[in-house]
């Protein structure tokens, strides 16, 4: 089992970090290793939504498709992959630490299959790196507006 939680502080209110974590058309200007989304079904995005995402990691070009499963605006946000190269969910929850400053977690995780069962201890050290290094993107976007 792939189970990473990665967290920020962010200098902004709860409403305009949520808003902008959770719209998948701002998901290439932190997420380092995305490089396109495709939007399956219509906007705007709801519960049973479906993006098409394709991404590098680990040296390997990934194509998978995540269903929105819960959206709670200011609260909770949570994908699940409908296809792809193994089952994973991601999910993000945001926390007001005050007005003007915000936490997020970001938590992946998931049951990698054959052969990427034996990978899962490398996966594991370089998703908390790309999450890390994500959620300072965001931070640092964020609090740059």
């Amino acid at each position: 089992m792939v189970d990473i939680v990665t967290q920020v502080e962010i200098d902004k209110p709860i409403s305009l970090v949520s808003a902008y974590a959770s719209d998948p058309d701002n998901t290439t200007s932190w997420y380092v290793n995305i490089d396109s989304i495709e939007w399956i079904t219509p906007k705007p995005l709801q519960v049973g939504s479906l993006l098409a995402f394709k991404a590098r990691f680990l040296g390997k070009d990934l194509s998978y498709t995540y269903e929105v499963v819960e959206s709670i605006p200011n609260k909770k946000f949570v994908m699940r992959t409908a296809d792809g190269p193994f089952p994973m969910e991601t999910t993000y929850t945001w926390e007001a630490l005050s007005a003007e400053k915000t936490k997020m977690t970001l938590r992946n995780r998931g049951n990698p299959t054959g052969f990427k069962v034996f990978l899962a201890p490398l996966m594991k050290m370089a998703m908390r790196r790309a999450n890390n290094n994500d959620l300072q993107k965001l931070k640092e976007i964020l609090e740059s507006i």
